[in-house]
């Protein structure tokens, strides 16, 4: 592995939440640990509910109805991984949805970037949108919601 491999791997380790990683290539093995990822890293001390493997691998769950009183009657889309929520594709851009559009399946909503990559998120279900719940720029968590959308009655 030549350096410049080696340094382009540190810097991406860097910017990422990965705490260790250990790698080998042929005779060459490098291990490596982000502390700056395991000292600004907060511990929970408050029990965790236990998902099901079912109950995480099926899609529809990201949709749901809020429990809110004035907002019970959205839809929520929620945060397929953990990343930084973009509503625009390049910051000199007009957002890919804005509040009152009517969204259709399939329509991309956002971009959540993780670990230098872009992924499109699209909706998976049709209604207009009522609230954007997250920040441009901001980090997201899975299963963070991001928008609300009023049902479009078929």
């Amino acid at each position: 592995m030549d350096l410049k491999k080696i340094k382009s791997l540190i810097q991406i380790i860097s910017d990422s939440n990965i705490d260790e990683i250990r790698i080998k290539i042929d005779n060459t093995e490098i291990y490596m640990k982000n502390k700056t990822f395991i000292k600004n890293e907060k511990r929970s001390c408050y029990p965790t509910k236990v998902y099901s493997s079912s109950s995480i691998s099926d899609f529809s769950d990201r949709f749901y109805k809020t429990g809110k009183e004035n907002e019970n009657q959205y839809l929520t889309i929620k945060s397929p991984m953990i990343g930084t929520f973009y509503r625009k594709p390049h910051p000199d851009q007009e957002p890919f949805v804005k509040i009152g559009d009517d969204i259709k399946i399939g329509t991309k909503v956002c971009v959540i970037e993780t670990m230098k990559l872009f992924n499109d998120i699209e909706s998976e279900v049709n209604g207009k949108l009522v609230k954007v719940m997250v920040e441009d720029a901001s980090p997201v968590d899975y299963d963070q919601p991001l928008f609300l959308l009023d049902p479009i009655k078929s």
